[in-house]
């Protein structure tokens, strides 16, 4: 028995060993550009740099963090060194911080046309959506509705009325709103309700576009569904949305519609 143990220690020492060795020897065949990708995969960013300098990938991922706790300085610093190596790769995701995060439209929008200039006959998709609905977004947050109206046409036809952010039309329902023309808001959240019956956004729209045209008994109807959807409502723990809407808003105007 003593022996068995003895030759079974021998045995996994030696694996172990030779695990180690293939492992180092594995490792000195990588060039230093694969090597920063493998400590990109690790999430090792600061190393992955070390070993690449171009490795645009490495500076980008170091960036999320900072960005994510609002240390957009230090973030940026970055961020903007992914965007010099590779700008076709990483411009979306600049725009998109610019845009959710900080506020900043117009470069945000200098971002997202630089990307759009880079890749013809190509519908960009930041961070995974729409380019044009993201400039909507962008000239809804500057005022320029008209403009947001033409941005958010242009999303729907270029991703089709079915497969269309849902969104998409609340901001077309919110900047006909903003222009006045109450029912051509409601026709636009009634599209946004075609397509999910649970959108809390359009219904609190379409409460107040019935207000203004002074339909009183629809515009409660609207502002109960709203008020019965909140949970469904446009949500995300580290961003909050141009067109987000909360509980208090609701209730607000319940109480003024009840009067």
């Amino acid at each position: 028995m003593k022996k068995f143990s003895k030759y079974l220690f021998i045995g996994l020492g030696s694996i172990i060993l030779l695990a180690i060795i293939g492992g180092t020897i594995w490792w000195h065949t990588k060039t230093d550009r694969e090597k920063s990708a493998l400590w990109v995969i690790a999430h090792r960013y600061e190393t992955a740099i070390e070993y690449d300098q171009n490795n645009s990938d490495a500076w980008m991922e170091r960036s999320v963090s900072f960005n994510k706790a609002g240390d957009f300085e230090k973030g940026f610093e970055y961020l903007n060194k992914a965007v010099e190596i590779d700008p076709e790769l990483h411009l979306g995701y600049r725009g998109w911080i610019r845009l959710r995060k900080m506020r900043d439209y117009d470069k945000a929008l200098i971002d997202f046309d630089q990307l759009d200039n880079l890749t013809p006959n190509v519908v960009d998709a930041p961070w995974g959506e729409d380019i044009d609905f993201l400039r909507g977004e962008c000239y809804f947050g500057k005022k320029n509705y008209q403009k947001a109206i033409e941005l958010f046409d242009r999303s729907i036809k270029n991703q089709k009325e079915d497969w269309a952010d849902i969104h998409s039309f609340v901001y077309l329902g919110l900047c006909e709103y903003k222009l006045g023309n109450y029912k051509k808001a409601i026709a636009e959240f009634q599209r946004a309700l075609n397509q999910s019956q649970y959108t809390p956004e359009s219904y609190f729209g379409m409460a107040k576009a019935y207000q203004k045209l002074r339909e009183s008994e629809k515009a409660k109807e609207n502002i109960m569904k709203a008020e019965e959807n909140i949970g469904s409502k446009r949500d995300d723990y580290y961003n909050e949305f141009l067109n987000e809407i909360y509980l208090f808003e609701i209730l607000e105007l319940k109480q003024q519609l009840n009067k």
